[in-house]
């Protein structure tokens, strides 16, 4: 089996590996913006053309250093390229580059097509041509940090190029995304239950004919006549065909039992006739019902009860009108709340404040790249309003006791957040020994509440039955008190604190909620992992963080998702580091940094493990910010125990502090004990354990301490700090 990297849209990686999974792909890893798997030539052949949702698929050929232009040429001419090439062919090269020395895509695309074409010169055979638009072979190069990794494009040209668009409007969007839109708003069991799929503004009409193929059981790239492969000299043709003769059967069986339940409706009366030229092209015209009418206008086709209604509205960035974009999916949102009872609605808003404008309340949100621009797919559930509320079942009286202690707690605490703009924090912490559990309530920026309930494993003594009991009583006891639907409560069993399970996955739905701390944005993910990327007894730390950091050079330590990184940089930081082992938590460290503006060489994200980088770093910084796991033992790091290795971890952040700088440490080990007789002959050491503790956390005072510490001088030096010479 080979190594493939299939690239999509950023948002789609989840949708993405879950396909290839289904495709047969082996070893499947989601990662940003794409995919890495493991298969045989078929599966990358069978995702060409039947993957709804990737760009390319790319297989990786060569891997080099290529920190100069003389290292680049030779890792290029190690490869033997008679063996994907042959010299009457053409070729072209994409090219990309990050963090590396060579920063010029154009130069690195233009030394890889010299390098190949050299190769061929050198052993007396015609030199290929350059052909940019259909070449036989197309050379994908990414080099990351100086490591170069060269790929043949096995799709050639992108693969959302379905092979039926004739004509496009002025904003198109992407077919892959448009089928990810139709995946996440679970369309094919819709379609399975007799529903309809409408689309009030449905411009060139990408949203219904991706509905309709994916339906119809249709390959989306049956229709093109290009692949990068056609001209690849290890092509199985044999192979091919047989797919393409399977695929064409496929449809052949689908097409014909379509239902013509496919609606759209567009003001524009050109978009209307380029919809239907499109539909016809694809095969599909004979099941849609297209009119030319006003959004205000749209309501469900005769004799149609349910289904999806999915659109993507313009946003005011490439069409329409900013100021009257609000006003418009205001009208959007009473539409469907009048008129589509019990359908499903499905908006890719511009963004947040946008899809607010409708006044719906999301059952959920992901968010997605259309091209460059960064939106968010909103999922909304029509339901009818309820004649009289449905009884419920009355509660038990240890649930009334947990309900009062709620409200109990939410009341002694609402003015005090409401005043300091909080819109994460904590409403109960075991306060009741028969409810053993953490709930913490999450605002996200579109105004919808979320609700975090971590239960901590009953003790043995109680049965499983009532441990399940007291589950269920406190999801509809929080679920009521809150008034917030069961799809936005994440309900999870803990049985270790922060420490060694805090890169532990629970699901992988990949969904983020927005939220605001500090008048700063994190992403967080309620769902998939034990912690949610935003811890929020660290909320004071990070603050004061915040107000430590202006003009200094800062490095956070097992950085995490890099909260710590952003209150810094937005508290006047001169430049931040952030260092995790996880590849994942950085890219998420990423993506909460570009969220606040934060990006650039100023802001680092270093892959290592935090011995390792501070044992090889050089750099010295003014605010060093540590707050490790309790335990961790990485495959690809030392062991760590906070209780057993803090000494050694602090003094070799010493080496690393400038003389006026602090460190900052922290952790969440609730038997911790620091060694200051190991550490005051280094430091003079502060407790800031109590006032680092928020106040909706004053339930549970010892969830962490916190220390500064900072260099003392050496004799005859002026201690920065006391502003006096230090005598021995």
């Amino acid at each position: 089996m080979s190594p493939f990297f299939a690239t999509c849209p950023k948002g789609l990686e989840y949708l993405l590996r879950d396909e290839l999974i289904a495709m047969g792909g082996n070893d499947v890893h989601e990662a940003l913006a794409g995919v890495r798997f493991y298969g045989t030539l078929e599966t990358a052949y069978r995702a060409c053309l039947w993957s709804r949702l990737a760009s390319r698929i790319l297989l990786p050929i060569a891997e080099f250093d290529a920190a100069s232009d003389e290292a680049l040429y030779a890792g290029v001419q190690s490869v033997d390229w008679s063996q994907h090439l042959a010299p009457h062919a053409t070729l072209a090269v994409d090219a990309n580059t990050t963090q590396s020395k060579i920063a010029h895509s154009h130069f690195l695309a233009q030394r890889v097509k010299d390098a190949v074409v050299d190769q061929f010169r050198q052993h007396g055979q015609e030199r290929p041509g350059v052909d940019t638009e259909e070449p036989d072979v197309r050379i994908n190069l990414r080099l990351r940090r100086d490591r170069a990794t060269l790929s043949i494009d096995l799709a050639g040209a992108p693969l959302h190029r379905r092979g039926w668009r004739e004509q496009q409007g002025e904003a198109p969007l992407k077919e892959n995304l448009a089928a990810a839109m139709l995946l996440r708003a679970g369309w094919p069991d819709i379609y399975a239950q007799g529903g309809a799929l409408l689309d009030p503004m449905c411009g060139s009409g990408t949203l219904l004919i991706e509905g309709a193929l994916m339906v119809a059981d249709v390959a989306p790239g049956l229709r093109r006549t290009y692949y990068g492969f056609l001209g690849w000299k290890q092509h199985n043709i044999l192979l091919w065909r047989s797919l393409l003769d399977e695929a064409r059967k496929r449809a052949e069986a689908g097409l014909p039992t379509l239902r013509a339940c496919f609606f759209g409706s567009d003001a524009d009366p050109r978009m209307v006739q380029t919809a239907k030229r499109n539909a016809q092209e694809a095969g599909v015209a004979g099941f849609f019902t297209l009119d030319r009418h006003d959004v205000q206008h749209v309501a469900p086709p005769p004799g149609v009860a349910s289904g999806l209604v999915i659109t993507n509205p313009p946003y005011g960035e490439r069409l329409g009108d900013r100021e009257s974009m609000p006003k418009l999916y205001r009208m959007l949102g009473e539409i469907l709340r009048d008129r589509f009872t019990c359908w499903r609605a499905v908006i890719l808003a511009g963004d947040v404040e946008l899809g607010r404008a409708t006044t719906l309340r999301p059952e959920k949100k992901y968010a997605l790249y259309n091209g460059a621009l960064e939106t968010v797919l909103l999922i909304f559930e029509l339901h009818p309003r309820a004649e009289s509320p449905r009884e419920k079942s009355p509660l038990s009286p240890g649930a009334e006791m947990l309900k009062n202690r709620l409200d109990k707690n939410v009341r002694h605490l609402r003015k005090r957040l409401e005043r300091e703009g909080i819109h994460a924090w904590r409403a109960y912490d075991q306060d009741l020994p028969e409810y053993a559990a953490a709930i913490d309530v999450y605002t996200d920026t579109s105004g919808a509440t979320h609700l975090h309930i971590q239960e901590y494993r009953a003790p043995a003594s109680v049965s499983p039955e009532r441990a399940r009991t007291r589950v269920r009583e406190i999801a509809r006891v929080v679920g009521e008190a809150f008034n917030t639907p069961r799809a936005r409560i994440a309900l999870k069993t803990r049985e270790r604190g922060k420490g060694g399970s805090k890169y532990g996955q629970f699901d992988q739905r990949g969904e983020c909620i927005e939220v605001e701390e500090g008048g700063l944005k994190f992403l967080v993910n309620l769902h998939d992992y034990l912690d949610t990327g935003l811890f929020l007894d660290h909320r004071l730390v990070r603050a004061k963080l915040r107000e430590l950091a202006v003009g200094k050079h800062f490095l956070n330590l097992f950085a995490y998702t890099a909260t710590a990184s952003v209150y810094a940089a937005a508290g006047g930081a001169r430049d931040t580091t952030s260092v995790d082992l996880s590849g994942t938590y950085l890219e998420w460290a990423s993506r909460n940094l570009a969220l606040n503006g934060f990006t650039g060489d100023k802001h680092r994200l270093v892959q290592a493990d935090a011995a390792s980088f501070l044992k090889h770093s050089r750099e010295r910084y003014g605010l060093i910010y540590v707050d490790p796991p309790t335990f961790s033992n990485s495959k690809r790091a030392d062991d760590f125990d906070v209780q057993r290795d803090h000494v050694k971890l602090l003094l070799a952040c010493a080496d690393r502090l400038t003389s006026d700088g602090v460190i900052v440490f922290s952790n969440n080990f609730r038997r911790f004990e620091l060694d200051r007789a190991a550490l005051e002959e280094r430091f003079t050491i502060e407790n800031w354990g109590t006032g680092s503790i928020p106040f909706d956390f004053s339930r549970r005072a010892n969830i962490h301490d916190c220390w500064f510490l900072r260099l003392k001088a050496a004799e005859g030096q002026l201690n920065p700090w006391e502003g006096a010479r230090v005598k021995k």
